[in-house]
């Protein structure tokens, strides 16, 4: 595993009494690595308490505190830093020990060049993916949904242009828009746009963390820094370094925890509560949220240099009812989705029924269409599905309509859709026999077919059975 040069090079810290041995290493690890040497167990201590240390190079026989004392002391507070001991005595017992303690391997005194540097690069490995073990881990946890917003319109073409073009930079991205418009989908396509699929795409959706925990998830805590802190715990900055950190519904977030989160954006360093060290994080932020985050800057409760730090690219999503010809691409995507969840094989909707669903104002906006998908896709067998397949409030005029009709049209609609519903479902129970359906419903077959042309059903249906046809001639 290769580590570039930089500001970034891993910390390789070096615990040995002997000076010579501890300059060799030094001479040894130096290109590849930040090496910082102490003398002592008791220094080696006091060195991981402030400063981001990845691996500890870790002599067995010290002044005071033996290496293995040492060792269980790093493990104990930070189980993430790697440790390999370092012994003069070929010892199987003591090596054993090291071993249960939680080294990851040890060397004798007589090393060579290549040898150490292969021991600690393999080291490095292993640390680089327990965390992606626990960044893969945090996002089971997660909603993860892999699809993505369709559309035609000028404006979704607009933020699609903007998407592939902030995805090959290391800008903050505040995305905008109401409840269900699909803020961390674009998110997502963000991230799947960028130079390296390989890179952590971590979530954190605030309203779904008790307040008192929203600290710790972000940074992290050292063992003991508050009751429950039965052991250390990696934040989600830290999952996230070298790849995208996306916070969702930031407007949620605590007045007090907001400084930390601008130090975090803007110098590139946290701290996990009750720790000391400083912790560098290259992370690409993406925030999103449905409220006004400049008026909650004039009622003070968000900070206005976080607004301003945050708002580098702003992306504003349309609610459904500005893009109702997307709708069509829309419930195809998810007709697909959902066939592959449930097993089943429904074609859509026809025209009728699409007619509806553009005619609504959708004020769940993409998630509703979606969870409306999932439910007829659910309970539906398979074939084209039409209006009666739709649930009956999809059919009510919208709240706006509603105020400029009487109360008796508005009623009078509400019957005639009603009829038109009930009538179309005993069809199909009936295999679209329209005889046996007028005597399921009690009434003769002349009203049948005046019904059926009333309700202008007939070009629906026509086809569905020889015998309704030769019924209706």
């Amino acid at each position: 595993m290769e580590f570039k040069r930089g500001e970034n090079l891993p910390v390789v810290l070096i615990v040995e009494d002997n000076e010579t041995t501890r300059d060799t290493l030094e001479a040894i690890l130096k290109r590849s690595y930040r090496v910082i040497k102490v003398p002592d167990g008791e220094t080696a201590l006091e060195t991981v308490k402030s400063v981001e240390v990845n691996l500890v190079l870790l002599d067995i026989m010290l002044p005071g505190m033996n290496g293995l004392e040492v060792l269980a002391n790093i493990k104990d507070q930070y189980e993430d830093i790697e440790a390999i001991m370092i012994t003069s005595v070929k010892d199987i017992n003591t090596a054993v020990t090291a071993m249960k303690l939680g080294a990851y391997d040890y060397i004798n005194k007589d090393f060579d060049y290549d040898a150490i540097l292969n021991l600690v690069a393999r080291a490095l490995e292993k640390q680089h993916d327990q965390k992606r073990l626990l960044y893969f881990r945090s996002e089971i946890k997660q909603h993860f949904r892999s699809d993505f917003i369709f559309g035609s319109t000028e404006k979704m073409k607009e933020i699609y242009g903007i998407v592939q073009k902030v995805a090959k930079l290391q800008a903050t991205v505040l995305i905008t828009g109401e409840s269900g418009t699909g803020k961390e989908l674009i998110a997502r396509m963000i991230y799947e746009e960028g130079d390296d699929p390989n890179v952590p795409f971590v979530t954190v959706n605030l309203p779904s963390i008790p307040k008192d925990l929203v600290e710790s998830t972000l940074f992290g805590h050292e063992k003991g820094a508050f009751t429950s802190a039965h052991k250390q715990h990696i934040g989600k900055f830290e999952l996230a370094h070298k790849g995208i950190l996306f916070l969702d519904e930031l407007s949620e977030l605590r007045f007090d925890i907001q400084a930390k989160l601008l130090r975090a954006i803007q110098e590139g360093e946290i701290e996990r509560i009750g720790g000391s060290k400083v912790i560098h994080v290259d992370v690409k932020f993406i925030a999103a949220t449905n409220k006004d985050l400049k008026e909650a800057v004039k009622q003070g409760t968000f900070r206005e240099d976080l607004y301003y730090r945050l708002n580098v690219i702003p992306i504003h999503l349309p609610p459904l009812r500005e893009r109702l010809q997307d709708i069509p691409q829309l419930v195809d995507l998810f007709f697909a989705k959902y066939n592959r969840k449930f097993g089943k094989a429904i074609k859509g909707f026809d025209d009728s029924a699409l007619k509806i669903l553009k005619g609504n104002q959708w004020p769940g906006n993409i998630r509703e269409l979606e969870n409306l998908i999932e439910r007829v896709v659910a309970v539906n067998v398979g074939g084209m599905l039409c209006l009666t397949d739709i649930p009956l409030e999809y059919y009510l005029p919208s709240l706006e309509n509603d105020i400029k009709s009487s109360t008796e049209d508005l009623l009078k609609k509400a019957c005639i859709t009603f009829e038109r519903n009930f009538i179309l479902k005993t069809l199909e129970r009936m295999n679209w026999n329209v005889r046996q359906t007028a005597q399921v419903l009690g009434i003769p077959l002349s009203t049948m077919k005046y019904k059926v042309k009333q309700h202008d059903i007939y070009q629906m249906i026509e086809g569905k059975r020889t015998l309704m046809c030769e019924d209706l001639e």
